[in-house]
């Protein structure tokens, strides 16, 4: 059976096709959102610097270094830019202005109304800004206080000496800006971002599901004719449909199955010429043996009383008549196994019984220990397994070494006889073909005489009556061979017994 994958190939390709979708849409709206929050903020800040640089200039240079009141509400409202904007002016470190009386807490973010405009609270500087203001540069930077983008920006205030010139006055003024509106716009745009994000995803696996649809459809045809034909379908074909990489594929197929379709039907007409064949050779010699098989007797009555020479060749032309009758009646045998035409003729048996006149036959009751407990009955063909255990007993005796044994064991639905021998046992590369026709292990075994048909019948018998006939080797050495055997046997009909 053919293990199916743990991830199928429709999930795989919706999983690619998912994947590739997110991450082509993560890298597309998300560069996007990048570029698109850089130059927000970007322009934000050009046009807040802009703004304030102008705004300055006409309020330099300064007439005096201390300044009063009413010179810093007009700095103140200079610098300020509505209730979006927040100012704070220093000299050194002390702060030029200052909350109204009465005035409410500061709201979040640090910006809280203050006379004429909002003061910036002071904590909401950072100390590099403060740092390079005093240093006598503009500068600016974004932060977060509090909860809330803001846009500081710093500058230093020039005043006028009495020789006309210049120079930097120690005041300096900070105007913070809120990033709120730009910051409301950035997370529009990632909304956007993310909602186009999961249509891209929804489509991806739309076009997956008909993608995978057009792909597993003619896959899934190929896998069902693959089994029909490996079950003996030889004449499954596949419908081709267009002329894509599937439809070659599917040409291929239609042209191996028939290929195959030929050979199979030629190797059967082979078989079965082979097999009638061996059959009808098998059968044209029947009559002659029968007469050579009489010869040899007059021939074996004779030996002893020819000269040595004759005597000897008269025993070989016995024997060897006799072997060539054996290999005839096995041939003849396994025709009838290879055509379907061998039958049962099951009858209720006590297999004890059964067992010990198959040896009492052949002369081995005195060769053979057998543990055979009474009353264990089955229904079988008592003929088909007299020549399985005929073959078995057989072989131990010639092949192996004594003590050779039968024992007997039976439960509810099986009859299990076991025919060990004590020799060296079978090689492990030997094991796999001992039940194979012709096959001879004459690499441990003794030389055999026989036809190398025995165990491959023997095997037939058994499968004859459903049951099998296996090999091992004993732990303790030598050869073991197994015959298990249902105790109702089906009749030939193929009914219940």
């Amino acid at each position: 059976m053919i293990p199916r994958p743990s991830l199928g190939l429709r999930a795989r390709l919706l999983f690619a096709f998912a994947l590739l979708s997110v991450v082509t849409a993560a890298a597309v709206a998300g560069g996007i959102y990048v570029q698109a929050r850089n130059d927000i903020l970007q322009r934000t800040q050009d046009a807040a610097v802009r703004a304030m640089t102008s705004r300055l200039e006409t309020l330099f240079p300064l007439r005096t270094a201390t300044p009063g009141p009413a010179e810093l509400g007009e700095i103140a409202a200079t610098v300020t830019d509505g209730d979006n904007s927040a100012i704070a002016v220093y000299h050194g470190t002390h702060s030029l202005l200052r909350p109204r009386p009465g005035a409410p807490d500061p709201p979040p973010g640090g910006l809280r109304p203050g006379g004429a405009a909002r003061i910036l609270d002071p904590g909401a500087i950072p100390p590099a800004l403060r740092r390079a203001v005093a240093g006598g540069d503009l500068a600016w930077k974004r932060v977060v206080w509090q909860g809330e983008p803001i846009l500081l920006i710093g500058t230093p205030l020039l005043i006028v000496e009495r020789d006309r010139t210049t120079r930097v006055s120690g005041i300096e003024v900070y105007s913070a800006r809120s990033l709120l509106p730009e910051q409301r716009s950035i997370d529009e745009l990632a909304a956007s971002a993310w909602l186009i994000g999961g249509a891209a995803l929804a489509f991806a696996i739309v076009l997956a599901l008909l993608a995978t649809r057009g792909v597993l459809r003619p896959v899934h045809e190929l896998g069902r004719a693959a089994r029909l034909l490996g079950q003996g379908e030889m004449r499954t074909r596949i419908a081709v449909r267009g002329t894509d990489e599937l439809a070659a594929v599917a040409h291929t197929f239609n042209h191996t199955a028939a290929e195959l379709e030929r050979h199979v039907e030629q190797l059967r007409e082979m078989e079965a010429d082979a097999r009638r064949f061996v059959a009808d050779v098998s059968h044209e010699l029947r009559t002659p043996l029968a007469a050579l098989a009489a010869v040899a007797d007059v021939l074996d009555e004779e030996a002893a009383r020819l000269p040595e020479p004759a005597g000897r060749a008269a025993r070989l032309v016995s024997q060897e008549t006799l072997n060539l009758t054996g290999l005839v009646n096995d041939l003849i045998e396994i025709s009838r196994f290879d055509s379907g035409v061998a039958a049962l003729v099951p009858n209720e048996v006590d297999v004890a019984e059964l067992v010990r006149s198959t040896l009492r036959t052949r002369g081995w009751s005195e060769q053979v220990r057998t543990e055979l407990p009474d009353a264990v009955t089955a229904r079988l063909d008592p003929r088909r397994v007299d020549v399985i255990l005929a073959n078995l007993v057989g072989n131990a005796l010639r092949h192996g070494e004594p003590p050779v044994s039968v024992r007997l064991s039976d439960d509810p639905h099986w009859i299990t006889l076991k025919v060990r021998d004590h020799g060296p046992g079978l090689d492990e590369a030997v094991l796999p073909n001992v039940f194979g026709r012709f096959y001879k292990a004459d690499a441990t075994r003794a030389r055999s005489e026989g036809s190398g048909l025995g165990l491959a019948i023997a095997r037939e018998n058994a499968r004859l009556h459903r049951g099998d006939l296996t090999v091992a080797n004993a732990p303790d050495g030598g050869a073991e061979f197994t015959l298990r055997l249902p105790r109702r046997t089906p009749d030939p009909d193929g009914g219940p017994a």
